[in-house]
């Protein structure tokens, strides 16, 4: 070190300060700026990267919360068509239960109006044979003049054995 300080010069100090601080400057000027600026647009490329990023994952679950939402609706809406359709579907089977009754109660009625018509018809036709088969049985009762009941009780057996009632 002492010899250092013993070989020092003066001129070649300031020579070298003066090289120093104008490669200082060059350097500032041509190197330094371009790096600290390709640095910074890094850094904010770096930063504006991140933002995007957070931006997108903000939408992402915006996105993502209102596809719950949709399906949300989705399956209310769908609970609530089926519970109509459930709906329609048993008012269908009540008015189809309820015209059946109806028809089988119009039929019923018909067939107990056709039933006593008829009844009525062949108790006419069974009151009119009786009637056409007394006045024939006293017809000939009255024509053969009976003189004794044994005659007319044997008359009355064999015409009621003739008589068949159809």
């Amino acid at each position: 070190m002492e010899k250092l300080i013993n070989e020092f010069s003066l001129g070649l100090f300031f020579w070298q300060t003066l090289l120093f601080i104008a490669l200082l400057l060059l350097l500032r000027k041509f190197a330094w700026k371009p790096i600290l600026n390709a640095v910074n647009e890094r850094e904010e490329g770096i930063r504006e990267a991140l933002t995007s990023a957070e931006n997108a994952r903000k939408e992402m679950q915006n996105l993502n919360a209102d596809n719950e939402k949709l399906l949300k609706e989705a399956r209310a809406e769908r609970d609530s068509m089926m519970k109509d359709a459930r709906e329609i579907k048993e008012s269908m089977l009540t008015e189809a239960k309820d015209e059946a009754k109806a028809e089988a109660g119009k039929i019923i009625a018909s067939a107990q109006a056709t039933i006593q018509s008829e009844k009525q018809a062949a108790i006419a036709e069974i009151k009119s044979q009786v009637a056409e088969l007394s006045i024939g049985i006293a017809e000939k009762v009255v024509r053969k003049e009976l003189a004794n009941d044994k005659d007319q009780s044997q008359l009355i057996e064999q015409l009621l054995k003739e008589v068949t009632i159809s």
